[in-house]
């Protein structure tokens, strides 16, 4: 098994160098449509033009490769993919997908993260993946559970549609996870997403490694997408200009409610990512444990492993529609600087008990288990949560929902702390509509605001953050 591991870990680097090489040559000028271009409209129009076949569908997997792959990698995977899933249904409560679809589903990783995430709404799945090994991997899996939606595997999006009626092909919840990454192609690449977005009724995610590579293939689906639905109302705004004011009214809700594309997470706008050529790339991290028989696969020169991993994943999540336009949190918000805090106490609650501080002897109780006197620390308690639902529905019930607005950043690496301040890399929205965004570090001391510092304390990688 350990030769097996090493082995499907070599294949994913040659793989890995083939597509950075690709992703070099594509430049941003062939991936974005810029109306104030100097070139002709047709010239423009060939940007997008791709095929209606694709060649190249992915990776296929042998027998030991696939074994190797559930053996390593599928923990890995369903730990990303549950924690995206986990933020679409903080950002989107009242979301729970019925039909769904899963591209690339490999051994059903994701189809188990949808299952823990939404263990009730889910009646039917549709599976894609062209190895037949790891269809047959993902049913072994799957075999003698109750309580399973509908199942379904198929080869392509082309048998996929051959199969079912065109009035059945809207999905809730569509999900391609670590599998864009594996067909070469650029054109075929764009193809099948934009396939994945004809079958999309609701929500699509887009989840790859946090490579350089996966979060460039994330940034140009994410802006083809949202090119796309631009484009096509521009067009039936265009169209619906010669109609009557009252139908032209109804014409325009109709397709603000139909047509059009925001992101949902995590980026907190739809304009152009401010990380693009820049030497950082957005991406964040999921630790998750390691079994015994993990750390023996997949050690190297038989040097043991840690008992945990940090998977490194980039994704969005995408949503049919219009963002709604809510206010931002601190709008009107006043808050008081640390000496005006100190200036407002009574003089009463500065003096000490020292009869309470300093117990008597005789009041001391008897010794008890040094582990149960430990503070946990709060990251602890959000680590546990995940593996506890009871226990995570009462912190989710704790806290503000955040509104799909623009208010709200995303921090997107680890909060730095020095002394009494604290530095956070936040992706923002510069506009109301959050048609625009910017890439800022912001800085929160103590003395000037002790609330939004006592709040960045507590945040982490990945969090969002009001504005």
């Amino acid at each position: 098994m350990n030769r097996k591991v090493l082995l499907l870990s070599a294949s994913f680097e040659r793989a890995k160098g083939t597509g950075a090489e690709l992703a070099a040559a594509a430049t941003r000028g062939a991936l974005l449509d810029d109306p104030r271009a100097p070139s002709g409209a047709e010239q423009r129009a060939a940007r997008w033009k791709v095929r209606s076949a694709y060649g190249d569908i992915g990776l296929r997997y042998s027998e030991d490769e696939t074994v190797a792959y559930v053996a390593s990698r599928m923990p890995a995977i369903y730990s990303a993919c549950h924690r995206v899933l986990r933020e679409v249904r903080r950002r989107l409560p009242s979301f729970a997908p019925a039909k769904v679809l899963d591209f690339g589903a490999g051994p059903s990783s994701a189809l188990w993260a949808m299952r823990s995430v939404w263990p009730k709404s889910i009646e039917r799945v549709n599976l894609v993946e062209p190895s037949k090994e790891m269809q047959r991997a993902g049913q072994n899996l799957l075999d003698n559970l109750k309580g399973l939606p509908l199942i379904h595997s198929y080869d392509s999006i082309q048998e996929l549609n051959r199969n079912i009626e065109k009035h059945d092909r809207g999905h809730d919840l569509v999900i391609s996870s670590y599998a864009l990454g594996e067909i070469p192609s650029l054109s075929d690449r764009i193809t099948i997403v934009r396939q994945l977005w004809d079958l999309t009724r609701d929500v699509l995610i887009l989840l790859e490694p946090g490579t350089p590579q996966g979060a460039k293939i994330i940034s140009q689906m994410r802006s083809y997408i949202l090119w796309m639905e631009k484009r096509k109302c521009r067009k039936i705004e265009k169209s619906t200009c010669t109609t009557p004011g009252k139908i032209t009214s109804i014409v325009s809700q109709e397709t603000s409610l139909k047509n059009g594309a925001f992101v949902v997470a995590p980026c907190p706008h739809d304009g152009r990512c401010p990380l693009e050529n820049t030497d950082k790339y957005c991406h964040f991290v999921q630790r998750l444990e390691r079994t015994s028989s993990q750390r023996a696969y997949k050690r190297s020169k038989g040097v043991p492993l840690r008992g945990f991993e940090d998977e490194k994943f980039c994704y969005v999540a995408l949503r049919r529609g219009k963002r709604p336009e809510e206010a931002w949190p601190l709008d009107g918000m006043k808050f008081e600087t640390l000496k005006e805090r100190h200036a407002k106490r009574n003089p009463e609650d500065l003096i000490i008990d020292y009869d309470t501080q300093f117990p008597r002897e005789e009041d001391e109780e008897a010794p008890v288990n040094v582990e149960d006197n430990l503070v946990p620390y709060e990251s602890d308690a959000q680590e546990l949560s995940l593996f506890h639902e009871s226990e995570e529905e009462e912190l989710e019930e704790q806290f503000v929902r955040a509104d799909l607005g623009g208010g709200w950043g995303r921090i997107i690496y680890s909060p730095i702390r020095r002394g009494k301040q604290i530095q956070l890399d936040v992706c923002r929205a510069t506009k109301r509509d959050a048609s625009e965004g910017a890439f800022e570090r912001i800085v929160i001391t103590q003395s000037k605001n002790p609330t939004l510092h006592h709040q960045a304390r507590r945040s982490l990688w990945g969090d969002l953050w009001p504005f």
